[in-house]
């Protein structure tokens, strides 16, 4: 089964039987319709044989994707991601479905009915999902292949945003925080729960940033590696420092970067908030408080 977890048909399943072949696209009179301007009106055909689920781009404008792959012909196995639109589908195993069923069909709104109320409204599709079934990670690998303009609104335990242009991450920023573009996007890579939409690009967003899908990930990934191998030696976000009393190093021998760290540490009420005024991504402003304490700088008061 097709199960549809982002994209204005969520939540709707299509039953796939052995032998039958699933026209999609735009055209009312195809066996999966999906209503949306990036969707051609002959798009793809997915065809289950011999147990094992086919799909083939039918040469359409802006491509089918599997597991963030352009593709023209490609066999899917269970857990596998299909990008049409801007509907992503996960191919599931279910209980045997019996033939001529389309159970649940009309979950996914593919009646002519409703096919003509959203050509009348002019409805206009957004992709939309959870980050428990689809992590960001596998988003920006759909986007940076895919090229996707737009920004990415996540709602986990604070808003964040990224803002896309042809796939790459050109600005982020996470609502009620001053930090940098380039902390708030790596911040957001550790979010793993949450809601995620991906709206139109805003016009008013001046680039900060400059950084392919791939890029982005690598380094996000790398970052946190490191930051969690440091993580359990402190100092933990609740805490407090301050300089070390009698302060016997000299401040001259630190270099600018981690003097402005540790004006940050030693002007915030906790760790936490210097993280936020640091000028460096959290991974650097760790590694630089745990160097500034084992060389007699700084100290956890409390």
């Amino acid at each position: 089964m097709l199960r549809f977890i982002s994209g204005k048909y969520q939540g709707g399943e299509f039953p796939l039987q052995e032998g039958v072949k699933v026209v999609v696209g735009r055209s009312s009179d195809l066996d999966m319709v999906l209503v949306e301007e990036m969707v051609s009106r002959r798009h793809a055909h997915i065809e289950m044989r011999t147990g094992i689920v086919y799909v083939e781009d039918l040469g359409s404008t802006n491509g089918t994707f599997v597991n963030g792959e352009r593709v023209e012909k490609a066999s899917l196995t269970e857990g596998d991601r299909l990008l049409i639109g801007t509907s992503i589908l996960k191919l599931v195993a279910v209980e045997d479905v019996p033939p001529g069923s389309r159970r649940n069909l009309q979950k996914v709104a593919l009646g002519k009915e409703t096919i003509r109320s959203q050509q009348a409204t002019g409805s206009i599709a957004r992709m939309t999902g959870n980050l428990e079934e689809i992590p960001l990670p596998d988003l920006m690998q759909l986007f940076g292949t895919s090229r996707k303009d737009g920004t990415l609104v996540i709602q986990s335990t604070h808003v964040g945003r990224l803002h896309l242009r042809a796939g790459e991450v050109v600005d982020a920023s996470i609502e009620g925080s001053a930090i940098s573009a380039q902390k708030a996007a790596y911040r957001m890579l550790a979010w793993t729960k949450g809601h995620f939409e991906l709206e139109p690009s805003d016009p008013a967003c001046q680039p900060r940033l400059q950084m392919n899908a791939q890029a982005y990930l690598m380094e996000g990934f790398r970052q946190q590696d490191e930051l969690r191998a440091i993580l359990s030696r402190g100092p933990k976000i609740e805490q407090r420092l301050g300089l070390r009393t009698p302060l016997e190093a000299p401040l001259q021998d630190l270099e600018q970067g981690k003097l402005e760290v540790l004006q940050a540490a030693i002007n915030a009420p906790n760790f936490g908030v210097a993280l936020d005024r640091s000028p460096k991504t959290d991974f650097e402003t760790y590694k630089d408080v745990h160097d500034l304490i084992r060389r007699g700088y700084l100290e956890i008061l409390d």
